[in-house]
């Protein structure tokens, strides 16, 4: 083997075996077709609420979950059910305190494959300046630049001291966050 064609073969050994990384796309989300809500018990029944105001960062590539970044920035005064009473209360210190922490936040920390198009994101929730690590299972579909996202994630509404004087047996301490999210590439 002369010298040119040793060098070009390490050229080509080393273009083959040191490849760029992977990007994640950059996911703009559509509010207008998204929301993120949350069911809690009450009494006999289930609550049922939405944050109208809420923003996402979301940069994922499904072919590499590893490499995701997603955060959340949720403003809970925009917290509604419906229930007159209960949104009047939503927002006061005993619950979400809006007035003293008028954002909630969430930040993943690691996403993973589960199976098909189903992933988990483990991650940090923030409400109330009450700092948890919570778990998002969501599905996910793309169809062109387009993605949907359906998820869940559960928490305790004590830990963050969401109405801490408001017994189980009235609204129950476990949330579920439910996420329906179509976004952009």
């Amino acid at each position: 083997m002369t010298l040119k064609h040793f060098t070009y073969a390490v050229a080509v050994l080393s273009a083959t075996t040191f490849t760029a990384p992977a990007f994640a796309d950059t996911w703009k989300v559509d509010p207008d077709k998204s929301k993120l809500g949350f069911e809690v018990k009450q009494g006999g029944g289930t609550l049922t609420g939405v944050f109208a105001s809420w923003e996402a960062d979301i940069d994922f590539d499904p072919a590499a979950p590893e490499t995701a970044k997603i955060s959340a920035e949720i403003k809970p005064m925009s917290a509604t059910t419906g229930n007159a009473q209960f949104d009047g209360t939503l927002p006061g210190k005993d619950w979400f305190n809006a007035g003293d922490f008028p954002t909630a936040e969430f930040k993943s920390d690691t996403v993973e494959l589960v199976e098909g198009n189903s992933y988990r994101a483990q991650g940090t929730l923030s409400i109330k300046g009450i700092s948890q690590p919570v778990e998002m299972d969501f599905t996910l579909d793309i169809a062109g630049d387009t993605a949907t996202a359906k998820g869940t994630a559960i928490v305790n509404r004590l830990d963050y001291q969401l109405g801490s004087g408001v017994g189980t047996d009235t609204v129950g301490d476990i949330v579920t966050v439910t996420l329906d999210l179509t976004a952009i590439r």
